[in-house]
């Protein structure tokens, strides 16, 4: 029997038959081709990626059901990636069971942060045949000094969600492990997975990196036709004209238990932490029998909590879970066949990946229901819809250059075997996140990690890297020890462990929070009320408390901006309520909203930017209407602004939200002067945004982030960990002394360009300006807050009123609005 003929016979009987996209992935691999599978969730990748090599093995061996001695198998061949730790166990069961069944004799462990000490050693001697890891841990065996050994038998390497490293520095790690591994193994294949992606041929050469021509050939394997997603919404009974953020709170809590009950199980998003923390203990307070079947699921319970819970999950022994992102990603819960979004999903892709939680298994639709947090959230969810349906995926840009990422690699490197710096930077230049790195980035880098830079070569500490004919190695053990421990800093955040007094851990929550609370004072976390007793050796000790608290920790990164493809779809669905086309029940249910809109100002078109002026006791108001999500506008508000008070010294206050800004000041804005002078030209933004904003503050906490993947700063022994204050402080430090005695200093350089594009998106920013310099601009006069213009006076109301004292004065202007609204 041949191999495929096998392979099918083994697919057969468990009722699967091979995909064409499978079949052509298969073929490429064993042609020696690299690629990109691009394929709905549930529907093959994996064994599109997986079964290739096995039939590579198949080919030449016979089935071998005899049980072998783990130092019999075969030397590693396969490197699995993954960006979570919390997938590896459930890709690891998905690729085991053909090995079993095909009778081919490989050993498939995995090598993640969670991996035991016994098992490490076990590795340190020989690592399996395929081994499923993360990009931190591939960069800690890259730093073992028979790294070359270690990997000269390897085949194949599959980085399994590339989506969702592509656009961070872990991408970038990633790419530079890439291209070392290539160094090693010329003939490398190279296959990436991803289910929701726009910039596909972007995402295919970052993956396969750059070739000695400048390019890399790869092929684009595209899956089955577009997995059918079904989008629908949780419609409110009466809906407000004058909404605002989370004005319906958990209004929809009844009609949330209602869909749960529907299905066998359940995944309710949440786009924060600290909401899933409410809505969790909201459904259990109204649903307490269901105590035991509900579960909590976020990236900051201890990794116990969430292994039990994935296990459940798998089980189908849980109704329902309440989660973040951190169940977006790849482990298949066969059992889920309901999916709820709470709050907008900001983005395109990701509530096309969180719907592909529901009927995870091929030709299986997913579902996905949306519960709005206020009414204009409504409009989202209908232009979503009409995005996926129309095939539109947000794009995810890769990094350029980070050079501290750069600079970490360097020290990995020496301290693995060491190298020789012409060919490691020419090896560099061919991952695509430094395929443009000059000579004099890569000297001042070497330079950096051999004596710490211009202000820190004084310094022995910094002396990382030595030279010596030729060879750049880490001869210093405590370096190599240290530096081995800070590989993971990529992906750090500053945390305070959580901890029962007399038990075991519950997770972590930002040092910020806990600052604020004293002994004795109590907070909702992993769905149990807690009272602080005290904070000790970067532990928050706790016991448990009876009765409720308002206190939930908020972490940060909370709020999501809308992302370019869901704004401009936005806009194309409030034009067409211009024209009176309300399509699908979420329209309908804007209509009053949006009617109301129109008769009291104007819902602006596609290509028009509405601009409303209004005077009220609190003083003159300007309302801007880009719809081009919070982070733009949060870097827009404060550039026009500060335009604007060049013409005429003028104070304002800000008020952004994904759809509009605010300028409130106490004297009328020259507003036509400062049009006239090019108040939206996207022009000189390098110059105007720092000088609009306190970038030099944004950009001195930013460093941080960098100075610690550089190595400039130790977090400590493992249970010796510095606070984040502390790393503050001395990150601040560094900062200081770089502006004051190297100002040319690049980490410095990459602070504000990571503030300026990470943080304030110039680049969409730019993007923004550039499309209203060329829209039509209508400025009118209004008598009253308009419904678009009421969420941005509640957004500047809220930071000076306690959310009592906010929810009265709200519901005050409420009452005065439809007064007026319905003469």
């Amino acid at each position: 029997m041949t191999a495929i003929a096998r392979l099918e016979a083994w697919l057969g009987s468990r009722g699967w038959s091979p995909f064409p996209f499978q079949r052509e992935a298969w073929e490429a691999y064993r042609a020696g081709e690299s690629g990109l599978i691009h394929a709905g969730t549930g529907t093959g990748k994996t064994y599109a990626a997986w079964l290739g090599p096995l039939l590579e093995w198949m080919e030449t061996h016979e089935p071998d059901l005899r049980p072998r001695r783990r130092a019999a198998a075969p030397p590693l061949r396969v490197l699995w990636l993954t960006p979570l730790r919390a997938l590896a166990a459930d890709t690891e069961a998905a690729l085991r069971a053909p090995l079993a069944g095909l009778g081919i004799p490989w050993t498939l462990e995995r090598r993640t942060g969670d991996t035991s000490a016994t098992v490490r050693e076990r590795q340190r001697e020989k690592l399996p045949t395929a081994l499923v890891t993360t990009p931190e841990s591939l960069s800690l065996l890259l730093s073992r000094p028979d790294a070359r050994h270690l990997f000269a038998d390897l085949r194949l390497v599959v980085v399994d969600e590339w989506h969702e490293l592509l656009g961070n520095k872990r991408g970038a790690q990633t790419e530079l492990a890439l291209a070392r591994l290539r160094r090693f193994r010329p003939d490398l294949r190279t296959w990436g997975l991803s289910a929701t992606l726009g910039n596909l041929d972007v995402a295919l050469a970052a993956l396969l990196g750059v070739g000695p021509d400048g390019r890399q050939s790869g092929r684009l394997v595209r899956g089955e036709s577009p997995k059918e997603i079904r989008v629908d919404s949780l419609i409110p009974e009466t809906v407000e004209r004058f909404p605002w953020a989370g004005h319906l709170g958990l209004k929809l809590l009844p009609q949330v238990i209602a869909a749960i009950e529907e299905g066998r199980t359940a995944l309710v998003f949440t786009n924060t932490r600290s909401q899933t923390e409410i809505w969790y203990q909201a459904i259990l307070d109204a649903r307490p029998d269901w105590a035991g079947e509900i579960a909590l699921h976020h990236g900051s319970l201890d990794r116990k909590v969430r292994d039990f819970v994935e296990a459940g999950l798998g089980a189908g022994a849980f109704r329902c879970v309440v989660c973040t992102s951190s169940l977006d990603l790849g482990v298949d819960f066969a059992p889920v066949d309901r999916v709820l979004q709470v709050g907008s999903p900001k983005g395109i892709a990701r509530l096309a990946q969180r719907a592909g939680r529901s009927g995870h298994r091929p030709g299986a639709p997913s579902r996905v229901t949306c519960v709005p947090t206020n009414a204009f959230e409504l409009v989202e969810v209908a232009a979503a819809r009409r995005a996926l349906e129309a095939g539109r995926i947000e794009p995810r840009t890769p990094r350029e250059k980070p050079l501290d990422v750069l600079a970490q690699h360097l020290v990995t490197i020496a301290v693995g075997g060491g190298f020789r710096a012409q060919e490691l930077y020419e090896e560099v230049r061919t991952a695509w996140a430094y395929r443009d790195l000059t000579p004099a980035e890569w000297d001042w880098t070497l330079d950096f990690v051999t004596r710490g830079g211009p202000a820190l070569a004084a310094y022995p500490e910094y002396r990382r890297v030595v030279e010596r004919d030729g060879l750049y190695t880490v001869p210093d053990r405590t370096v190599a020890r240290r530096h081995r421990l800070s590989i993971g800093t990529i992906t750090s955040d500053a945390a305070l462990t959580v901890q029962y007094v007399n038990g075991g851990r519950l997770g972590t929550v930002e040092e910020s929070f806990i600052a604020r609370l004293r002994p004795g004072e109590r907070f909702i976390f992993a769905g149990r009320t807690l009272e602080l007793t005290e904070v000790r050796d970067l532990t928050a000790w706790v016991r448990r408390a009876k009765g409720r608290s308002s206190a939930v920790p908020r972490w940060m990164g909370g709020r999501m901006p809308l992302s370019t493809e869901l704004a401009a779809a936005v806009r194309r669905l409030l034009e067409e309520s211009r024209d009176g086309t309300f399509a699908g029940p979420e329209m309908e249910a804007m209509r009053p909203i949006l009617e109301l809109q129109a008769r009291w100002s104007a819902i602006p078109a596609a290509d028009e930017l509405l601009i409303e002026r209004l005077k009220s006791r609190e003083g003159h108001h300007l309302f801007f209407y880009p719809f081009e999500g919070r982070l733009v506008h949060e870097g827009l508000a404060a550039l026009l602004a500060w335009r604007i008070a060049r013409r005429r010294p003028i104070t304002f206050t800000l008020a952004v939200d994904d759809y509009g800004i605010e300028l409130l000041s106490a004297d009328p804005a020259p507003l036509a002067e400062a049009l006239a002078a090019g108040l939206l030209a996207p022009t000189g933004l390098a110059e105007d945004i720092p000088a609009s904003l306190n970038a030099a503050e944004m950009a001195k906490r930013q460093f941080r982030d960098i100075a610690r993947i550089a190595g400039l700063l130790f977090e400590g022994l493992p249970g010796r960990r510095k606070t984040a204050r502390h790393l503050q402080a001395s990150s601040g430090l560094f900062y200081e002394v770089f502006t004051k005695y190297d100002p040319g200093n690049l980490l410095l350089h990459q602070a504000h360009r990571e503030v300026l594009e990470q943080q304030l998106e110039r680049s969409r920013l730019g993007r923004a300006l550039a499309r209203l310099a060329e829209s039509r601009i209508t400025v009118l006069e209004i008598a009253r807050p308009s419904p678009m213009a009421f969420p941005l006076m509640v957004a500047h109301m809220r930071e000076k009123l306690s959310s009592e004292s906010l929810a009265d004065r709200v519901r005050r202007m409420q009452a005065r609005l439809e007064k007026e609204a319905s003469k």
